[in-house]
């Protein structure tokens, strides 16, 4: 959403989402999305995410609880161990969908997790996943 926060990216996608008329040539623009589900999913998404927000103070102490607040250190020995989704991402995913985010699923919430370190994924042999390690002790 071009860099927007989650209050303009909902008033940008509510306002796509009922262009009618003239405006219809917007929908035509490449640099936007056209899908009218991938923006409803946007309104509910940025909508769910503003309520997250207002009632744990933050997003981020939202989604840290499902690692307790700290990275997960794990110990993978071969790219193959590293799993697509785990118990973590599986109650991330149930919460995120009970708060009206759709379209969310476990893998996607494990990438996500891995994506912003709340795992460290990198297999052992790695050079990252010692400097990493040390990080979290």
């Amino acid at each position: 959403m071009a860099n927007y926060g989650p209050l303009m990216a909902l008033t940008r996608a509510e306002s796509s989402a009922t262009m009618s008329g003239k405006s219809r040539s917007y929908w035509r623009t490449p640099a936007i999305v056209r899908n009218r589900l991938k923006i409803s999913a946007t309104i509910q998404n940025a909508r769910a995410f503003l309520k997250v927000q207002s009632h744990f103070g933050s997003f981020d102490a939202f989604i840290w609880q499902f690692v307790g607040g700290k990275p997960l250190q794990h110990a993978w020995r071969t790219i193959q161990d590293i799993p697509a989704k785990t118990a973590e991402s599986d109650a991330m995913r149930k919460e995120l969908k009970r708060r009206g985010f759709p379209f969310v699923g476990s893998t996607m919430c494990y990438a996500f997790m891995q994506a912003v370190g709340m795992v460290n994924d990198p297999i052992v042999e790695c050079c990252r996943w010692q400097e990493v390690q040390s990080l979290a002790g």
